[in-house]
């Protein structure tokens, strides 16, 4: 059999391949995740009663802008790493950046603070709760990006499951914010970013046994 006609047998039944699947699997999942959390949180915890208030001030738009900001580095990753031999790059300041400005805003309202004060400025209310609840709530999000990231094509696999845990993790706080009462820079510097931390480590040690392919 000549070259050509080889290439062409094998050719033959290929079917292409859809260039928008990654954008259409993140997406899905990012909706089904999103509803999930949102749906968990509001019949395990209950949407806080005065959200009509809040939401007409400037710090509930900045807490809510918080976990999405991270969200958006940690989507930024995930489509960076889905695919193999792309490198990272700018995602990881995009991640970073949002928790730098949260600690440099909590540091300076700690340090402006009476020392008797200061306590309850990092614990609030809540603060028990919050990472726990952070990361129940995390866990739909957290099956869908990993159906989403499965999917594709990740090598570096435990770096990509800790970004699907850090994308289902920042939804899972966005949701959480329409039930958290703390209002405290430092409390979201803390307790949010733990409560995070939670499915990132989970998704870094799930990542290696469920993406493999």
């Amino acid at each position: 059999m000549k070259t050509q006609d080889l290439v062409a047998l094998l050719a033959a039944d290929v079917t292409p391949v859809d260039r928008h699947i990654l954008g259409k699997r993140f997406s899905w999942a990012l909706l089904l995740g999103g509803l999930g959390s949102t749906l968990l949180m509001a019949i395990g915890f209950g949407i806080r009663p005065d959200l009509a208030q809040v939401a007409q001030t400037a710090l509930f738009w900045i807490k809510l802008a918080f976990p999405l900001a991270l969200a958006g580095g940690a989507l930024w990753a995930c489509t960076r790493l889905a695919r193999p031999g792309v490198a990272v790059g700018g995602a990881w300041l995009a991640m970073a950046l949002p928790i730098a400005a949260v600690w440099l805003a909590a540091v300076m309202m700690v340090l402006g603070t009476r020392e008797t004060e200061r306590a309850a400025l990092l614990l609030g209310h809540t603060w028990r709760v919050c990472p726990g609840n952070i990361a129940v709530l995390s866990t739909p999000g957290l099956v869908a990006v990993f159906w989403a990231m499965r999917g594709l094509a990740p090598t570096r696999l435990r770096w990509a499951g800790a970004a699907c845990g850090l994308l289902a993790g920042a939804t899972a706080t966005v949701a959480y914010c329409l039930h958290c009462p703390e209002m405290g820079v430092p409390f979201w510097a803390i307790w949010y970013l733990l409560g995070m931390l939670i499915p990132t480590l989970g998704g870094a040690l799930l990542g290696p046994y469920l993406l493999r392919w």
